[in-house]
């Protein structure tokens, strides 16, 4: 079937245009445009979206540019600004500035209506807010009515009854609606009132019901994806309020807010620079230009949904909400919906081409009927004579003939995808996993590899300082008693520039809590070293007050260093640095003495301090320098050295494996998912820590990122297979791995991923994983899922879930196939031998129910087990219906057809029926048998390869759910609805024969998993072998 479904190929991410409309065109069966297509993305909206997208950033580019101009014009031909009125309200609530005024300002970068209003401490004042308190909690509400919420328009949800309309448009659902009014009509013209409405009656309620159980499954669907898309809406701040700093939703913002911006955020909201240093921002999610813009007291702008790039800084928010530009392109964002998934795209291709043979079938089967019934009519010598009875019979075949249409155009198995996926994505968010893109869930379950960061994802991220190595003497850091040990060993002055150097030198906070403790706000590296600081009983706002901060340069991955420089109190400049060891090290010509004062480095000590910083690491601490020089010059324009600085101190930081990751990367590597450790740490710690999580093996390669990128092709090639452990390496050495792994290797790779520079990487992934707690916007937005716990078992997870998803749908589809097989050879053989159809109308509206909505149910939200981590990924490229599940499709066809075909053809004679109600008995009794063998088989297709089908069936209970419904439904129908389902009810024998011969297809099913079927036995580049699968794994 491959062959046929080339035209239905699409790459798992950012699949071109071109593509997407191509496997459009090739779909040609389709019942339900409008449901089918439901989940894939409408290219002519996201083409006029994008269109209005491009004009909103042309507007936006335009305004900039031409900004100084249009206000020259305006003061000298309007003769002055635009005049607006404050309104009473917010006179009364002591605001003196009108919001449209205030968005005005920010919108236009009008820096003279800014000045002339007296600067941002004017407009603080106007908005009653101080820059340092920040907005008090009693008037939120108030600002809320004045100035707007921070809250964009969203499309109003589509509500249940849209869902029953939608099933409604079903064509062939249309056309047996008719068929059966059409029925009632002739029905009582003929046989009276009420007997001759029952078959039409029939038809009705059994399409009431189809419709009423899809619109069901499709509106929860649609719940848990609303309920998903808030969740990745979802975006953090750092603000003061009553003069504390807190962590707050950009949704509760409102304006005067004072909102601390830091490298990777994301501007919340429209506003005006405060303070900060060297920030840098991106603009091109607004205005398309991607030059980044530096943000300073003279250019004070800050406009909503821009990225912070570099430097960090404070703002007043002036603008929230739909009166921002970037409220405007909110509306845009996810018009023309998601793009649609590969097994989406291949199911949407199997259920063409399964359509087509049976609309072929289904015609056949009505043009034999018709050709019988003439011919018999013709030899009886009744061809000119025609009664209405005559006409309810040919009205009933076209009615079986579009009901064969209805149960072979499988439908429902591009649908089933969605469903699968949307319940895969609602477990992974009960399971701190934020999945993105509903194509990541499916294609995590084909992860080759996974290059993993280590801080945070396989260690806790809880630091502490665990030792130091100062003035020649290393200590072991432990709690309280260690002020006094370290004030007896070291001298005042020395302690006194440590905490000079940890205090001034950092980008987090000191804040007290409502309980007037101390909290520290900011990074775990960052928190243990202050946690240090507090602990040596230095006095973190006494210092930072002392100080005076000039110039900042932030700590980024590829710098691996964080910089300031700082006017001391009594004249001059001192500039502190920290970062890793290795690298600040070689700034260094000097070390601090037992007395505080700078001595020469001679060579000797800095290979001391290098086997310092090597032992630290290899007990897999994290080791940095801090250091420090002064400098003469007096003016505040001095830049930041990277020379020539003096050794203060070596910090080794601990950060403990997190609970359960070697047993997570244990189960990755038995089932042939390789774990590559990507980090910026020292190669020693790197290593020490991957030996503990059992990544790095014997035979395996740790690396540097230097050594890596300064490597030939032909030597990447080389190594790449054996590489475990990349240290010291720089995003762009993450983002070349990747590449290769990809090309080289044709990998499947998982990449995960925190910082602004690690985008480029998380966005080249087949599947990019951005941290939840570490992570910044920039980081979380182009990446695929959000690791919410940052915890490596949870990576593990998704995989885990991305199989079951996988393997969930080849069971679906193998049901699937097995019904359509069944239902068109019976129904076509019968019209051609008997010249009557053994399944009416309402019959098969029943078991398409069975096999369609309440088959994906059952077997498309299966939860994971432990055997899926015991077989290898799925290949790219792989065929999706595999020859196992075609072994299984036939031989349970095979096994039914002749069940059926016997019962049909001798059923009586073998049976011994007769009577007048003899061919009822039989009919019913076929149906009956048929409806069973598919609930066994539906057990069946639980596992496709393995013997023991019922392990872990007691844990879905939604399976064990739809097999009791079904069963209770089949009961009712048979015993209790034969006036409106053709069947009368049957004795018990028959019940027991009916359910013995579904039962038997169990061990058919075993007989045919014990067939040997030809596999890829193709090894991995990394040198395993495809794992053993089959009744051996039984």
């Amino acid at each position: 079937m491959e062959n046929y479904l080339k035209g239905f190929e699409l790459e798992p991410k950012n699949p071109s245009v071109e593509a997407l409309r191509r496997w459009r065109h090739a779909v040609t069966v389709v019942k339900n445009p409008r449901r089918r297509f439901r989940m894939v993305a409408n290219l002519e909206k996201r083409s006029a979206a994008d269109k209005f997208k491009r004009d909103i950033q042309k507007k936006i580019r335009v305004g900039f540019f031409a900004q100084a101009a249009a206000l020259q014009f305006t003061d000298s031909v309007a003769g002055g600004r635009a005049e607006y009125k404050l309104s009473e309200e917010a006179r009364e609530a002591g605001f003196r500035i009108d919001p449209d005024e205030l968005a005005s300002v920010v919108r236009s970068h009008d820096l003279k209506s800014l000045k002339a209003h007296g600067g941002v401490e004017a407009i603080a004042r106007k908005l009653s807010v101080s820059l340092h308190e920040g907005v008090s909690e009693n008037n939120i509400q108030t600002r809320q009515e004045i100035y707007g919420f921070n809250h964009y328009t969203e499309k109003p949800s589509r509500s249940f009854w849209m869902f029953v309309w939608e099933a409604l448009q079903d064509l062939t659902l249309i056309i047996l609606m008719v068929c059966a009014v059409v029925s009632i009509g002739i029905g009582i013209a003929t046989e009276g009132w009420p007997k001759g409405m029952y078959d039409g009656l029939g038809i009705i309620l059994s399409i009431f019901l189809v419709v009423m159980v899809t619109a069901i499954s499709d509106y929860k669907q649609s719940l848990q994806f609303k309920e998903l898309d808030r969740e990745k809406k979802k975006i953090y701040v750092q603000v003061t309020r009553d003069g504390k700093r807190q962590k707050l939703s950009i949704y509760d913002l409102v304006v005067g807010d004072i909102v601390h911006l830091s490298v990777g955020d994301q501007v919340p909201a429209d506003g005006i620079y405060i303070a900060g240093y060297s920030l840098l921002i991106d603009e091109s999610s607004l205005s398309g230009e991607s030059k980044p813009v530096n943000v300073y007291e003279e250019k004070p702008f800050l406009l909503s949904g821009t990225k912070v790039q570099d430097g960090s800084g404070k703002m007043l928010v002036t603008t929230v909400g739909m009166r921002t530009e970037w409220g405007k392109l909110m509306e845009t964002l996810n018009e023309g919906g998601e793009d649609e998934t590969p097994l989406q795209v291949k199911l949407n291709g199997v259920a063409t081409i399964i359509g087509k043979i049976g609309l072929t079938f289904a015609v056949l089967t009505f043009l034999v009927l018709i050709v019988r019934f003439l011919v018999e009519k013709a030899l009886h010598g009744e061809f000119t004579d025609w009664s209405s009875s005559d006409a309810l019979e040919l009205l009933n075949y076209f009615a079986i003939a579009v009901t064969i249409i209805v149960v072979a155009v499988p439908e429902g198995l591009p649908l089933a995808v969605t469903l699968s996926l949307a319940f895969a994505m609602k477990k992974l968010m009960n399971d701190r996993a934020l999945v993105r893109h509903l194509s990541a869930c499916e294609t995590m379950g084909s992860a080759s590899c996974i290059c993993t960061d280590k801080t945070g994802t396989l260690t806790t991220n809880h630091m502490v300082v665990d030792k130091l190595w100062m003035c020649e003497k290393s200590m072991e850091i432990k709690g309280s008693e260690s002020e006094g040990m370290l004030k007896s060993a070291i001298s005042e002055s020395a302690v006194s520039i440590l905490l000079q150097a940890i205090f001034q030198n950092t980008a987090s906070e000191v804040v007290k809590d409502e309980a007037g403790k101390n909290s520290i706000l900011g990074t775990p590296t960052e928190s243990a070293l202050l946690e240090f600081g507090l602990l040596l009983g230095g006095d973190f706002d006494a210092q930072r007050k002392e100080y005076k901060i000039l110039k900042v340069e932030p700590f980024n991955s590829v710098r691996k260093k964080m910089s300031v420089l700082v006017a001391l109190p009594d004249g001059g400049l001192r500039v502190f640095c920290k970062g890793a060891s290795e690298i600040v090290l070689k700034m260094c010509n000097k070390i601090i003495d037992n007395n505080g004062e700078p001595v020469d480095l001679l060579e000797e000590q800095e290979r001391n301090v290098t086997g310092v910083i090597n032992g630290f690491a290899s007990e897999a601490l994290r080791t940095l320098c801090l250091v420090f020089k002064d400098i003469n010059e007096t003016t505040n324009e001095a830049s930041i050295p990277d020379t020539g600085y003096t050794m203060i101190a070596v910090v080794g930081i601990k950060d403990p494996v997190r609970p359960g990751v070697k047993e997570a990367v244990q189960s990755c590597l038995a089932t042939g998912i390789t774990v590559r450790m990507v980090t910026g740490d020292n190669i020693n710690t790197a290593k020490a820590i991957a030996k503990e999580c059992g990544i790095l093996t014997t035979g395996g390669v740790a690396i540097e990122g230097p050594d890596f990128r300064n490597m030939s092709p032909g030597q990447m090639k080389d190594i790449i297979p054996r590489i475990q452990v990349m240290a010291r390496s720089l995003p762009l050495d993450k983002h070349k791995l990747v590449i290769n792994l990809k090309n080289m290797f044709g990998e499947v790779v998982a990449v995960t991923g925190d910082g602004t520079n690690d985008a480029p990487a998380l966005h080249e992934a087949d599947i990019g994983l951005a941290m939840g707690i570490a992570g910044t916007e920039v980081a979380k937005e182009n990446a695929d899922v959000i690791i919410l716990d940052d915890n490596f078992t949870t990576i593990v997870n998704v995989a885990r879930w991305g199989r079951a998803v996988y393997i969930n749908i080849q069971k679906f589809v193998q049901f699937q196939l097995t019904v359509n097989v069944v239902a068109l050879m019976i129904n076509f053989v019968s019209a051609c031998i008997s010249g009557s159809a053994p399944l009416t109308a309402v019959q098969l509206l029943w078991v398409n129910m069975i096999m369609d909505t309440l088959g994906a149910l059952a077997l498309a939200t299966e939860p994971p087990n432990d055997g899926l981590m015991k077989r290898p990924p799925v290949g790219r490229g792989a065929s999706f219906i595999t020859k196992v599940m075609w072994r299984n499709i036939i031989g349970q066809s095979i096994y039914q057809l002749i069940v059926l075909g016997t019962l049909n053809f001798a059923g009586k004679r073998l049976l011994g029926l007769s009577g007048s109600d003899a061919t009822e008995v039989l009919n019913t009794l076929i149906f009956n048998s048929f409806v069973f063998c598919q609930v066994f088989n539906e057990i069946n297709s639980r596992e496709i390869e393995k013997i023991n089908i019922f392990r872990g069936m007691f844990d879905s209970w939604v399976f064990i759910g739809v097999m009791v419904c079904t069963v209770a439904f089949q009961v009712v129908i048979v015993e209790f609805l034969g006036t409106f389902a053709s069947t009368v009810p049957l004795s018990w024998q028959f019940w027991l024969l009916s359910v013995l011969l579904g039962f038997v297809s169990m061990p058919v099913a075993v007989i045919l998993k014990c067939i040997p079927v030809e596999r890829d036995t193709t090894k991995h580049h990394d040198g395993y072998e495809a794992l053993p699968s089959g009744p051996d794994l039984a």
